[in-house]
């Protein structure tokens, strides 16, 4: 597998090698997300922010999609590309601190492992790239969701 990783499709399906951790391989896709973050907030635009996350969104449904075919397994775990993507959407519009990191980290994994609502659905009904991408992509949304109602709710109180 790691052969694979000198095909650029699959070295971002695979997260840039974190998806082959023996261990939680969608946790340290996640991580490899913070750095891309943190370069993406800081230094450029929200516009350009924004534009990437949907880039890397819309790609990751074709990336996803080819590496899944050529694993011959639809969604195989080395796959973390929607959770880079996941991750990206949980943190669009927040500043880069160590309590929205943590806390987009905190509530991605959790609606992308416990998948509840349309989260679940998405995953078990829907095939392909897409099958793999929108149940992380709503994981984030709904992260993204719960960190700007919770700061809303801080702004408010203080």
């Amino acid at each position: 597998m790691k052969k694979m990783l000198l095909n650029p499709v699959h070295l971002f399906a695979f997260g840039f090698g974190s998806g082959l951790m023996p261990k939680a391989p969608g946790t340290f896709g996640t991580l490899v997300a913070i750095p891309i973050v943190f370069l993406l907030q800081h230094y450029f635009s929200l516009t350009t922010y924004v534009v990437v996350t949907a880039v890397a969104s819309i790609c990751g449904l074709w990336i996803c999609g080819y590496t899944a075919k050529a694993l011959g397994v639809h969604d195989h775990p080395a796959i973390v590309w929607d959770e880079i993507a996941g991750y990206m959407i949980a943190m669009i519009a927040l500043p880069f601190t160590w309590y929205n990191v943590l806390g987009a980290f905190v509530l991605f994994r959790f609606f992308d492992i416990y998948k509840p609502g349309p989260i679940g659905w998405c995953d078990k009904n829907l095939h392909g790239g897409a099958g793999i991408m929108v149940d992380d992509l709503l994981a984030g949304a709904a992260s993204a969701i719960v960190l700007h109602l919770l700061h809303a709710g801080f702004n408010l109180l203080f």
